[in-house]
C-alpha cells in the first residue's frame, strides 16, 4: 500500500483526539515519576497542530511533518516538545516533496525520527524513556523492509512491539530525565513518554486500517 498526504492529515487528527482522550492518564503516569504535566503538554501541542492542519491540506508530506514538529517545539513544555518536535522534523527531512509514501519511505522516516530522538535526548534503550517503546517498533519495520509481507501486517507487528516496549518500562529504573532523580523509586511505574509514543503508533495503524 501507499501512504498519502491525506493519510498523514488523518493520522495527525487522530493523534490529537487520542492524546486528548488519554490526557489525564498521561498526566497521572507523569505524576508518579515526573512533573505531572505530560498529558497537558501533549494535549496543548497536538491541539495546536490540529488547528494548523487546514492550512496544510494541499502540502507535501515533508512540509506537513515539518510544520507539526515546529509546532510541537513551540507549544509543548518540558522535554516532550523538543523530543517529539525533533522526531517529526527528522522524519520530514527524508520525505521532502513527497505526496505518497512506500513502505520503505515510512521505514526511513521512522529510522530518522528514532535517530533524532536518541541524539536530542542523549538516550539509549533500557533507560526508561520513549526510546524503549519506539526502538522495538522501528526494528520490526527495518527487518521487514524489502520483504513481501503486507505492510499493514508489518505495521501491526511493529505497534505490538511498541506496546510491549512500553510495558517493559514498568520494572526499569530510570537513568534519564526527571524520573532518574527518583532512583529505585522509579521502578514499578510505566514511562509516560513511552505511553504517548504507543498511542501515536496506534493512531497511525488505526488510520491506515480505515477504508479510504
Amino acid at each position: 500500500m501507499h501512504v498519502t498526504a491525506q493519510h498523514v492529515i488523518r493520522f495527525l487528527e487522530r493523534v490529537a483526539a487520542v492524546i486528548k482522550e488519554h490526557r489525564d492518564e498521561l498526566t497521572q503516569l507523569d505524576a508518579n515519576i515526573g512533573d505531572a504535566d505530560h498529558g497537558a503538554n501533549m494535549d496543548r501541542g497536538f491541539s495546536a497542530v490540529l488547528a494548523k492542519l487546514p492550512t496544510l491540506a494541499d502540502k507535501d508530506i515533508g512540509t506537513i511533518l515539518k510544520t507539526t514538529g515546529m509546532t510541537l517545539i513551540s507549544t509543548v513544555g518540558g522535554a516532550s516538545g523538543p523530543l517529539y518536535g525533533t522526531a517529526f522534523m527528522r522524519a520530514a527531512s527524508v520525505l521532502t516533496d513527497k505526496t505518497e509514501l512506500t513502505p520503505h519511505d515510512v521505514t526511513q522516516a521512522f529510522e530518522a525520527a528514532l535517530e533524532g530522538l536518541k541524539v536530542r535526548g542523549k538516550a539509549q534503550r533500557g533507560e526508561k524513556t520513549m526510546i524503549d517503546a519506539i526502538e522495538p517498533g522501528v526494528a520490526v519495520l527495518r527487518t521487514a523492509n524489502g520483504t513481501d509481507e503486507p505492510f499493514l501486517a508489518v505495521l501491526q507487528r511493529a505497534v505490538a512491539a511498541v506496546e510491549a516496549g512500553m510495558q517493559a518500562t514498568i520494572p526499569m529504573q530510570a537513568t534519564k530525565g526527571r524520573a532518574s532523580y527518583l532512583g529505585e523509586r522509579s521502578i514499578g511505574h510505566q514511562d509516560p513518554g513511552a505511553t504517548s509514543s504507543y498511542y501515536i503508533a496506534r493512531a497511525l495503524l488505526d488510520t491506515l486500517q480505515e477504508p479510504d
